[in-house]
Protein backbone atom coordinates (compact mmCIF):
# COMPACT_ATOMS: atom_id res chain seq x y z
CA UNK A 1 0.00 0.00 0.00
CA UNK A 2 1.05 3.68 -0.34
CA UNK A 3 0.78 6.39 1.85
CA UNK A 4 -0.46 9.83 1.06
CA UNK A 5 1.60 12.49 2.32
CA UNK A 6 -0.32 15.66 0.34
CA UNK A 7 -0.30 17.23 -2.58
CA UNK A 8 0.75 15.09 -5.37
CA UNK A 9 3.61 13.06 -3.29
CA UNK A 10 3.14 9.21 -2.42
CA UNK A 11 5.36 6.76 -0.12
CA UNK A 12 5.20 2.94 -0.05
CA UNK A 13 4.07 2.23 3.44
CA UNK A 14 6.81 0.10 3.74
CA UNK A 15 9.22 2.68 3.19
CA UNK A 16 7.75 4.56 6.24
CA UNK A 17 10.34 4.55 9.09
CA UNK A 18 8.35 6.59 11.20
CA UNK A 19 5.84 9.60 11.01
CA UNK A 20 6.53 12.51 13.35
CA UNK A 21 5.04 15.60 15.30
CA UNK A 22 7.49 18.13 14.13
CA UNK A 23 6.28 20.85 17.10
CA UNK A 24 6.89 18.04 19.71
CA UNK A 25 10.14 16.25 18.02
CA UNK A 26 12.06 19.48 17.28
CA UNK A 27 12.29 20.13 20.96
CA UNK A 28 15.28 17.62 21.16
CA UNK A 29 18.53 19.14 19.53
CA UNK A 30 19.33 15.62 18.47
CA UNK A 31 16.74 16.11 16.34
CA UNK A 32 16.86 19.30 14.83
CA UNK A 33 20.28 18.47 14.11
CA UNK A 34 19.54 15.40 12.05
CA UNK A 35 16.80 17.73 10.44
CA UNK A 36 20.13 20.39 9.68
CA UNK A 37 22.16 17.64 8.71
CA UNK A 38 19.77 16.26 5.89
CA UNK A 39 18.88 19.43 4.63
CA UNK A 40 22.08 19.95 4.11
CA UNK A 41 22.69 16.61 2.28
CA UNK A 42 19.66 17.07 0.03
CA UNK A 43 17.73 14.70 1.71
CA UNK A 44 14.78 16.86 2.81
CA UNK A 45 11.53 17.16 0.89
CA UNK A 46 8.98 19.64 1.35
CA UNK A 47 5.53 18.49 0.50
CA UNK A 48 3.90 21.71 0.05
CA UNK A 49 4.69 25.20 0.46
CA UNK A 50 2.56 25.67 3.36
CA UNK A 51 3.62 25.34 7.12
CA UNK A 52 4.98 21.88 7.96
CA UNK A 53 3.34 20.19 10.87
CA UNK A 54 4.86 16.50 10.70
CA UNK A 55 8.61 14.68 8.62
CA UNK A 56 7.85 11.56 7.29
CA UNK A 57 11.10 9.42 7.60
CA UNK A 58 11.62 6.64 4.64
CA UNK A 59 14.03 4.11 3.47
CA UNK A 60 15.08 5.28 0.54
CA UNK A 61 15.02 2.98 -2.99
CA UNK A 62 19.39 3.00 -2.78
CA UNK A 63 19.47 1.65 0.82
CA UNK A 64 17.47 -1.84 -0.35
CA UNK A 65 20.57 -2.35 -2.98
CA UNK A 66 23.68 -4.29 -1.81
CA UNK A 67 26.95 -2.10 -1.41
CA UNK A 68 24.82 1.16 -0.99
CA UNK A 69 25.24 3.56 2.16
CA UNK A 70 23.79 3.00 5.40
CA UNK A 71 22.43 6.28 5.43
CA UNK A 72 20.14 5.88 2.41
CA UNK A 73 16.64 7.64 3.94
CA UNK A 74 14.64 10.56 2.95
CA UNK A 75 12.74 12.90 4.87
CA UNK A 76 9.34 14.85 3.49
CA UNK A 77 7.77 17.51 5.43
CA UNK A 78 4.16 17.52 5.28
CA UNK A 79 1.47 19.84 6.21
CA UNK A 80 -0.64 17.56 7.37
CA UNK A 81 -0.70 16.20 10.74
CA UNK A 82 1.29 13.40 12.33
CA UNK A 83 -2.28 11.78 13.69
CA UNK A 84 -3.81 12.54 10.28
CA UNK A 85 -1.13 10.20 8.70
CA UNK A 86 -1.24 7.72 11.51
CA UNK A 87 -4.90 7.43 10.53
CA UNK A 88 -4.13 6.87 6.77
CA UNK A 89 -1.48 4.32 7.39
CA UNK A 90 -4.06 2.68 9.71
CA UNK A 91 -6.60 2.30 7.45
CA UNK A 92 -5.81 -0.64 4.91
CA UNK A 93 -4.96 -2.47 8.19
CA UNK A 94 -7.28 -5.02 9.15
Amino acid sequence: MYLHLGQNVVVPEADVIGIFDLDNATGSHITRKFLSDAEKAGKVTSVSDELPKSFILCSSIDAKRPGAAHDGFAVYLSQLSSQTLLKRSETFWF
